[in-house]
């Protein structure tokens, strides 16, 4: 095995531990300098964080199993420090240490758009999908969306020719849903399929939050087409927002609750598309500026400067949870709170993290569990 191959298993192990999301991944390899001692840590720093029973460390054995079930499948497993991980999702706060792969990931080198919108959408919104995703592919755009039905099929099916990604929710090997399994195997042969959930995970509610974090985070902006004023599409919008892309929606009858949503974009400040060409001169004027920028790609690690030397005081785990509730708080405010020495707070939120009591949201922000 590579010493390549040796990083990415440990990355997989650390990603796929117990309460070790991207942003607590982040922290981790940060603040010891690599996979591997994060590992070793993980246990002392649960307890220390109030977990009794020990912290559940995905084994080397497991982390080879999945690899190899993905290798066996026609998957690939991409690691953030690795050059086929999509660029521009690297340089998101929460994006995903790995990723399965299976088709073509030359296209994420490639600019592109995010389309989402309504599953239950109108043949005039899947008309509008279709032909505004078909033109802005031909102009050299990748489209990239959910594999969901309504926009997000229309959208796959009009850019099969020149370039589609296909974010789904579950693990890389389980097509959801069953009846786009044709429009699956067309991507796998003709675009990508990429997944961050381990081989073999069955989708849940919770699950396409998550997935549409990276649709947004792989793309140079968002167009939502059809939304109701509570859809899935508006938080991919939100979070193209929060990683400072684009948004693009397309205007309907105020009549139509399938508009809501996107009419609310608008007049909140996304950009008006009446046409392919209101997204492409956008976009054009994006890759002039060279937002794809190099330097900033993948995760850049430290040596341990995050936290201090010596232990917290004992007294601060309890100020912390004081001052925590269900909502999240951002982190500078918590700080304010506290009164005490980041590297302090910084370590013990990592320990009350791994301990199952706090969790992290992307935005730099807490909350209790």
């Amino acid at each position: 095995m590579s010493a390549s191959d040796k990083e990415k298993l440990a990355w997989l192990r650390l990603i796929r531990s117990e309460n070790v999301g991207p942003i607590t991944f982040n922290r981790l390899v940060d603040r010891f300098g690599s996979a591997e001692k994060a590992l070793s840590a993980l246990p002392d720093l649960a307890k220390r964080g109030g977990k009794l029973e020990g912290i559940k460390i995905a084994s080397a054995g497991d982390a080879e199993k999945e690899m190899a079930r993905c290798e066996k499948f026609g998957a690939k497993l991409v690691a953030k420090f690795e050059p086929d991980y999509p660029a521009l999702l690297a340089q998101v706060e929460d994006a995903p240490p790995v990723i399965a792969v299976m088709g073509h990931t030359s296209l994420f080198k490639k600019p592109s758009l995010g389309v989402v919108g309504a599953r239950n959408a109108s043949l005039t919104g899947r008309k509008i999908a279709e032909d505004f995703s078909r033109k802005t592919g031909a102009a050299g755009y990748v489209i990239i969306s959910g594999l969901a039905r309504g926009i997000d099929s229309a959208a796959h099916l009009a850019t099969l020719p020149t370039g589609t990604v296909a974010v789904v929710a579950g693990g890389i090997d389980v097509i959801y849903p069953p009846e786009n399994e044709k429009l699956y195997q067309q991507i796998c042969e003709q675009g990508a399929i990429v997944a961050e959930s381990p081989f073999g995970t069955e989708p849940i509610a919770r699950h396409f939050p998550r997935r549409n974090r990276i649709i947004s985070g792989m793309s140079m902006g968002v167009l939502v087409v059809e939304a109701a004023a509570k859809s899935g599409s508006l938080i991919t919008a939100r979070m193209a927002l929060e990683q400072n892309r684009e948004v693009f929606a397309v205007p309907g009858s105020p009549l139509d609750p399938r508009a809501e949503g996107a009419n609310g974009l608008i007049r909140d400040g996304a950009h008006l598309a009446t046409t392919a060409d209101d997204i492409i001169s956008v976009l054009k004027t994006l890759r002039m500026q060279s937002l794809q920028d190099p330097a900033g790609r993948g995760w850049q690690g430290g040596g341990g400067t995050t936290a201090s030397q010596d232990d917290p005081p004992k007294a601060l785990y309890d100020k912390i949870l004081e001052n925590l509730s269900h909502t999240p708080v951002e982190m500078d405010e918590l700080l304010r709170a506290v009164d005490a020495p980041i590297g302090h707070v910084l370590t013990v939120i990592l320990e009350l993290e791994l301990a199952g009591r706090i969790e992290r949201q992307a935005g730099n922000k807490v909350n209790l569990i």
